[in-house]
C-alpha cells in the first residue's frame, strides 16, 4: 500500500497558499508553489515552510517543474487558474466578456502541457463553475480530454465549500485525476451542521470603520463616505438596498439593470454562511461584505477567517507596511484552507487504495 509520504506537492498558481496549507495539515510534504505575483512569496513561505517560485506559469518548463519535487519523491500536482475569466460576472456580463484577456484562460492550456510533459500521479485542479460553461465549455473539454489521452482516470464536480467547514457560500468546480484509478472528492463533512458567520467571527474585538484593533493590525476596515455609513445604517442585518429609502439609492439602483447587483451594499447575517470572499472582499459596495451589526464593512482579519485561514496565518511581513487592496486579493484569490484541506483528505484516500 502506497504511503502519503511516498509523495511530494507542488502547488501551482499558489497565491499565499491556502490550498498548500490544506495540504500541509494532512501532513503531506508540500515541496515548492509557484505564482507571478511575488508580492504572496512571504505568506507561502513563512506558513509552509515551502519554497516559492516567482515564475509566470507560461514560462515554467517541465525541467524547472521537475526539479521541484524532491529526489525520490512520487509526484502530485495541484492548481487553480487565475478564475476571473471564467466568474460568474463575466460570464452573464456581455461588455466584460469582450474584455477578458484571453491569456489568461490559456493559462489552463498551459497547466495542460505541464501535466503532459512531467506526467504527475495525481492531479487536481480547481476553478469556478463557469469554467464548464466557458466558450461552450471547450477550455474545460479541452483540459479534460488531454487528460484522458495520458492515461488519466478523471473525475470532477461542482461542490460548496460550506459542506466542508468553511464559513462561506463558495462554489467551486473540482477536478481530480489519478494515473492508478478514478476517485472523488470526500463526501460533505459539514451537511446540516454550517459554520456560521457568528461562529467564525463573532468573537473579534468591535471596531470601527476606518480604524484597527491595537491588537491585530489586520482586524482593519475600510473608512467609508459619509453616505456608505448612512446606507450601512439604513441596512438591517441579513438586508441591502432594497431596504433603503428613495434618499441612499444610487442611480443605477433605479433601473433594470441594477437588479443584478442584488448584493451590493449588503449586510450579512450572523446565523448563515457568509457570501462567496472576492478580491473585493473588503468593500461595502462590492458585494455583501457588511458587518452583521457594526456600520462597517468586514476587516481583514474577518476576510480571512471566512476563508477559513488560521488566525495565526501569517499574511504579512510585520518589518514591512502592508497594502490593504493587495492583501484583500490575496485573500479574495485563496483556495479556503478548509477546502484545500477536503481535497487532501481525498488525494490521501486515494493514495491508500494504491497497491504500489
Amino acid at each position: 500500500m502506497a504511503r502519503i509520504s511516498d509523495f511530494a506537492v507542488v502547488d501551482l498558481f499558489c497565491g499565499v497558499g491556502g490550498l498548500t496549507h490544506g495540504f500541509k495539515k494532512e501532513q503531506f510534504t508540500v515541496s515548492a508553489g509557484v505564482d507571478f505575483d511575488n508580492t504572496c512569496g512571504y505568506a507561502y513561505k513563512t506558513n509552509n515552510k515551502a519554497k516559492f517560485l516567482y515564475k509566470d506559469i507560461t514560462e515554467l518548463t517541465a525541467k524547472e517543474l521537475n526539479k521541484l519535487f524532491p529526489k525520490g519523491k512520487r509526484k502530485i500536482l495541484v492548481g487553480c487558474a487565475p478564475c476571473q475569466p471564467f466568474s460568474i460576472f463575466n460570464y452573464k456580463n456581455k461588455n466584460n466578456r469582450k474584455k477578458i484577456n484571453t491569456a489568461k484562460w490559456k493559462l489552463l492550456y498551459s497547466f495542460s502541457d505541464l501535466i503532459e510533459a512531467t506526467q504527475p500521479e495525481i492531479v487536481s485542479m480547481e476553478n469556478v463553475p463557469h469554467l464548464c460553461n466557458f466558450k461552450k465549455g471547450k477550455i474545460f473539454k479541452d483540459f479534460i480530454k488531454r487528460l484522458e489521452e495520458s492515461d488519466y482516470k478523471v473525475s470532477y464536480g461542482i461542490y460548496n465549500a460550506q459542506d466542508y467547514g468553511v464559513p462561506q457560500r463558495r462554489k467551486r468546480l473540482i477536478l481530480l485525476a489519478s494515473k492508478h484509478s478514478k476517485f472523488e472528492l470526500i463526501h460533505p463533512t459539514h451537511t446540516d451542521n454550517f459554520v456560521t458567520v457568528r461562529q467564525a467571527i463573532g468573537h473579534l474585538p468591535k471596531i470601527k470603520d476606518g480604524e484597527h484593533c491595537e491588537d491585530d493590525a489586520l482586524h482593519y476596515a475600510r473608512k467609508l463616505t459619509n453616505m456608505s455609513k448612512r446606507r450601512i445604517k439604513a441596512t438591517p442585518e441579513g438586508g441591502g438596498w432594497q431596504d433603503w429609502d428613495e434618499s441612499l439609492l444610487l442611480e443605477c439602483h433605479k433601473k433594470e439593470s441594477g437588479q443584478m447587483y442584488r448584493s451590493v451594499y449588503g449586510r450579512m447575517s450572523w446565523d448563515d454562511v457568509a457570501p462567496t470572499m472576492t478580491t473585493y472582499c473588503i468593500g461595502l459596495n462590492n458585494g455583501r461584505f457588511g458587518h452583521p451589526e457594526q456600520d462597517r464593512a468586514i476587516s481583514l482579519r474577518e476576510a480571512a477567517i471566512l476563508q477559513s485561514f488560521p488566525k495565526n496565518y501569517n499574511l504579512v511581513d510585520p518589518k514591512e507596511p502592508f497594502n490593504m487592496h493587495i492583501l484583500a486579493r490575496h485573500i479574495g484569490n485563496a483556495v479556503p484552507v478548509g477546502l484545500g484541506q477536503a481535497i487532501a483528505k481525498s488525494v490521501k484516500s486515494h493514495i491508500r487504495s494504491i497497491n504500489r
